[in-house]
């Protein structure tokens, strides 16, 4: 399954269990799994075995054709993608505060998939440690931030960048007096 699919799948999940108005630990609940891998599988952080999806649609209160139903496995895009910014989807990831994602595009490229996102950090944003299963590139566009891994820590500035594999434990700290604003593409294998 590509990964296209999959970030398509975490947010009509996501998107449906905030319809309903029932939190992550409800729909763990319902699902008979645990709260970690609702929020792994929201946030695109983890694949979820086919039983598992299964349970958690029936637990969403969705027929399984009507779920897939909008999901594009077979998209063709114009070779020229224009998205405009009122058009990026705004998102939440973890239990951070302070922490505005927006998506910009997220596209198949051969054998791999690039999820392209403004990340917002506003000045007391704070969210625990953690790994991603992607590679990331950031590119600082304003303020000031420090990314802190286990062993290390580093500033990044306006115009600096920054690329490594996200399966290092990892957060971003805003340390600026303003809010930081940077754009993150994450490269699925």
């Amino acid at each position: 399954m590509q990964e296209e699919i999959l970030l398509q799948i975490s947010l009509k999940i996501k998107e449906r269990r905030k319809e309903l108005g029932i939190t992550v630990q409800e729909l763990a609940n319902k699902a008979e799994v645990s709260k970690g891998l609702i929020s792994q599988i929201e946030n695109s952080r983890t694949i979820p075995s086919l039983m598992v999806l299964m349970d958690i649609i029936k637990s969403l209160q969705i027929d399984l054709n009507s779920f897939f139903k909008d999901i594009n496995f077979h998209k063709k895009d114009a070779p020229v993608l224009v998205k405009r910014k009122d058009l990026y989807q705004k998102f939440e990831k973890e239990q951070a505060t302070g922490f505005n994602y927006s998506r910009i595009l997220t596209k198949n490229i051969k054998f791999s998939t690039a999820d392209f996102v403004l990340l917002e950090l506003e000045v007391n944003a704070h969210r625990p440690m953690v790994k991603t299963e992607a590679f990331e590139f950031k590119y600082m566009i304003e303020g000031k931030v420090e990314y802190q891994f286990s062993k290390k820590k580093i500033i990044l500035e306006k115009g600096d960048s920054m690329l490594f594999d996200g399966r290092l434990s990892h957060t971003p700290v805003n340390i600026g007096d303003s809010k930081a604003l940077m754009l993150v593409i994450y490269f699925f294998e």
